[in-house]
């Protein structure tokens, strides 16, 4: 049976394990901890934890603040008040003067289900992916969460993770599984097409790429993990191979990756490009997964788009 976690709580997890392995670690959160999965870093190391209170522009300036300190700072919110309150203070001060400051914000997307359209983050990527200096991950899975968590806490500068509540299937092997910045991972080879999706739509794309070999379409799957700075070898590779990508994202897809592998074809070498995603739409109050299915974002529809571009390229 397959492992179900949420990326959230992968989190939470990782922070404690590089907290022990470094004392410069802190962690400060805007008063969801037990949400955001932060609370289990505070109880093991309480000097280290900082609850700002529901102040999520004082949480990131107060990050910043100790980051030009020496230390590496851990802030976390939810990805609606993280990317949208704070803008401008993550834009100012962490992006311009480029400081070493982790914004790793919990519920992203539509599959924060039963709190609805204003809590449902679907632009955060597009906000985070066009501040210079800006790194931004989305991971697929439990084991990818932490692989990251421990990869961003040795690189300098600054990082957005985006983290789900949901809890979505392991798709890597924890014990072989290597997380590099910037490299899209090849999970399943093909030749006709190639689905390229980023965090819990990743398992969706495999699961579609598997219903595809039944209709006799040959599917490569791609887990973009890092949306900046993009992998564009492995894009254009993908393009120039199969022809045609569809993209898979649990986002608008008006500046998410979509848009970034838009970006790579349409200049480098411009082939069909289909993407999933949400259609410049808030969200609403439901349950994930009748939610993932009004707004479009399950392996049928992935399936439903492959079809559509393997037909236009034929």
């Amino acid at each position: 049976m397959t492992k179900m976690i949420a990326t959230r709580d992968a989190y939470g997890e990782a922070l404690i394990e590089i907290g022990k392995d470094n004392e410069n670690v802190v962690v400060l959160d805007a008063d969801l901890s037990k949400s955001t999965k932060t609370h289990g870093f505070g109880q093991e190391f309480p000097n280290r934890f900082i609850n700002v209170g529901i102040a999520e522009q004082n949480l990131i300036g107060t990050a910043a603040g100790l980051a030009a300190a020496g230390k590496i700072p851990f802030a976390s919110t939810f990805a609606m008040f993280a990317t949208g309150r704070a803008f401008e203070v993550i834009r100012n001060s962490v992006g311009y003067p480029k400081l070493n400051v982790k914004i790793c914000a919990t519920h992203s997307g539509i599959t924060v289900g039963e709190d609805g359209a204003s809590h449902q983050a679907l632009e955060d990527i597009s906000c985070m992916r066009t501040i210079p200096n800006m790194t931004v991950i989305v991971p697929a899975d439990g084991v990818e969460t932490k692989a990251a968590i421990h990869a961003i806490s040795k690189m300098e500068g600054p990082v957005y993770v985006r983290l789900g509540r949901l809890a979505v299937p392991t798709i890597n092997d924890e014990a072989s599984y290597e997380f590099k910045i910037g490299k899209g991972v090849t999970l399943k080879e093909g030749t006709d097409v190639t689905i390229i999706a980023t965090g819990l739509m990743v398992s969706e794309a495999l699961e579609a790429a598997k219903e595809l070999e039944t209709k006799g379409i040959n599917a490569r799957v791609i887990n973009i993990h890092t949306i900046k700075p993009l992998d564009n070898e492995i894009v254009i590779k993908a393009a120039k191979e199969t022809g045609a990508i569809v993209t898979a994202e649990e986002h608008n897809i008006i500046g998410g990756l979509g848009s970034a592998v838009a970006e790579v074809i349409s200049e480098s070498y411009p082939v069909l490009l289909k993407r999933v995603g949400t259609k410049d739409t808030f969200g609403e109050s439901g349950k994930p997964a009748d939610l993932m299915k009004k707004y479009e974002l399950t392996k049928d529809n992935i399936i439903d788009a492959v079809v559509d571009v393997v037909k236009k390229k034929q």
